[in-house]
């Protein structure tokens, strides 16, 4: 087994500079060419290309098509099933050195790929080329930091007490077959770390992407394929919820579940996944990242540039549809009036439009139905409070996409709805507290405990926050995003209550979720 270098984070790109410019436009165009094109199941690595399709439109521009998708139904969720069982009698004894090389080389396969799956991603979700070059890096940070922590877990013995007589070890064994059901608004980063979880510690998986982008699914899959993992061991099955995502949890042979999405699905998967089926000889484990109902605390001390960009930035960077994306900013009354009049002039300046023009901060919604979702809570906001800024879908030349004004609210009441439920859209409330416990204890009232923040200098208030603010990712004084852009190997992700079971996604203790503990003893 070769050394490896350092774990170190995959850098983006500066679109700033001329020849980032020209190799995304040459990108832009290798994608325009292999638009519309049709994908396949993909099953014991098999590509079948029957039974109803899918079309994916650009959420920018629908009259632009993606592509289309072959749906799987229950039967091919069996026979997916079924392969990654079969898969796994071979798989799971592969040494842990030979799983984690090939996981090395699709990282570098992506990487190789990193502009153009970025355009890919973009045109789908319509993510900023920005936010879309970040999630294909996260994706490989992923692939790369895991086959590194698999490295580290077989190589090194557990510390175990010895005693004269016995010899102990602790051996680390994967579950079996599981299903990976993945979200549309990180489409390559999170269906990459969860299924490259799941296979390079020797299970193997059936992988639903997102009906919203089952095409950057599809071009992850063929990275797997050119790295040399084995056919079955992950199997792409792109399908509606309602078809397959129940079978896919509820089938006896299934041993675990990685789920991110919303959290109302997550509680219906939790629920499903503690009814034992006929033949099944398990308990099977639920691995959750749901929602989010983030706070900021802007405290009276703080840099109000930097406060004021923090918040900005991860109220509307993807336009909110980020489980981690700052929804209730909690401002000192001392310099509320500074404060929302600076937020509410820099948020005017953003720009908004396609996602492959990199000078766009944020494009549109990711989908008609998300559209519809916000829209409706626009509508509550005007009744909850006021919009002072936004409130409103781009029309004109905009028409053709899913496009939403970044909307800040004021004056609302602690209980309303805008203040308690997830939008996942770009909208932000923004209200005052009178006292720093006051402030804490309106986060900590949220049903969600995923990621917040706090602007301050004072150093007891930062250690009492950092006590007593209740997510599983917080930030202090982080200008990029006071709520979001948490790094693989720097700042695992995954959070409390309603957010899912704190799995802590791109950490060191992560890929325990997908093994199990053999205790093994030997006698002189």
């Amino acid at each position: 087994m070769e050394t490896l270098s350092q774990f170190k984070n995959e850098p983006y790109i500066d679109f700033l500079l001329a020849e980032k410019q020209e190799s995304l436009h040459k990108a832009v165009e290798q994608v325009n060419k292999q638009l519309g094109k049709t994908y396949p199941l993909i099953i014991n690595g098999k590509k079948i290309f029957e039974g109803k399709k899918h079309v994916v439109k650009n959420p920018a521009n629908t009259d632009e098509k993606i592509g289309e998708v072959h749906l799987a139904t229950k039967e091919y969720a069996e026979q997916a099933i079924n392969a990654a069982q079969s898969a796994f009698e071979t798989w799971q004894f592969i040494p842990y050195h030979e799983r984690a090389a090939k996981l090395l080389r699709a990282a570098q396969l992506a990487r190789e790929r990193k502009l153009e799956l970025s355009v890919w991603l973009s045109k789908e979700n319509g993510k900023s080329i920005r936010e879309a070059v970040a999630d294909v890096a996260e994706g490989i940070d992923f692939m790369d930091y895991y086959a590194r922590r698999m490295n580290e877990i077989g190589s090194q013995p557990a510390a175990l007490v010895h005693v004269p007589g016995e010899k102990n070890k602790l051996l680390y064994i994967p579950l079996g077959v599981g299903s990976v059901i993945a979200p549309w608004n990180f489409p390559f980063a999170i269906l990459a770390g969860m299924t490259t979880a799941a296979i390079v510690t020797g299970n193997c998986a059936v992988v639903k992407p997102s009906t919203v982008t089952p095409v950057i699914a599809y071009h992850f899959f063929e990275i797997l394929e050119q790295a040399g993992f084995q056919a079955g061991v992950a199997n792409y099955l792109p399908g509606s919820s309602s078809d397959i995502g129940d079978y896919l949890v509820e089938h006896p042979k299934i041993r675990f579940i990685s789920f991110t999405g919303s959290t109302a699905v997550g509680k219906r998967i939790y629920e499903n996944a503690a009814k034992f089926a006929k033949g099944q000889k398990w308990f099977k484990r639920v691995i959750l990242e749901t929602g989010g109902k983030n706070h900021v605390i802007v405290c009276d001390d703080a840099d109000l540039d930097k406060a004021v960009r923090g918040v900005m930035r991860a109220a509307f960077g993807y336009s909110g549809q980020k489980c981690s994306a700052c929804s209730v900013a909690l401002v000192d009354k001392k310099i509320y009036e500074q404060f929302i009049k600076k937020l509410k002039e820099e948020t005017e300046k953003l720009k908004i439009g396609e996602g492959t023009d990199p000078s766009n901060f944020t494009g549109p919604l990711a989908s008609e139905e998300q559209l519809e979702k916000v829209q409706s809570y626009l509508e509550i906001a005007k009744k909850e409070g006021k919009i002072i800024t936004g409130g409103e879908r781009l029309i004109g030349n905009y028409k053709k996409g899913y496009f939403i004004v970044p909307t800040i609210v004021t004056n609302t009441k602690p209980d309303a709805r805008i203040v308690r439920e997830e939008i996942f859209g770009p909208v932000l409330v923004v209200d005052t507290f009178n006292s720093f416990e006051e402030a804490l204890a309106r986060q900590r009232s949220s049903d969600y405990g995923l990621t917040g923040g706090i602007f301050t200098k004072d150093p007891k208030i930062k250690e009492l926050a950092m006590q007593r603010f209740h997510a599983g990712n917080f930030y202090i004084n982080k200008e990029t995003g006071g709520s979001t852009g948490a790094m693989v190997g720097r700042q695992p992700f995954g959070g409390f209550n309603m957010s899912g079971t704190d799995s802590k996604a791109g950490g060191p203790n992560y890929l325990y979720l997908y093994i199990q503990e053999k205790s093994v003893t030997e006698f002189e």
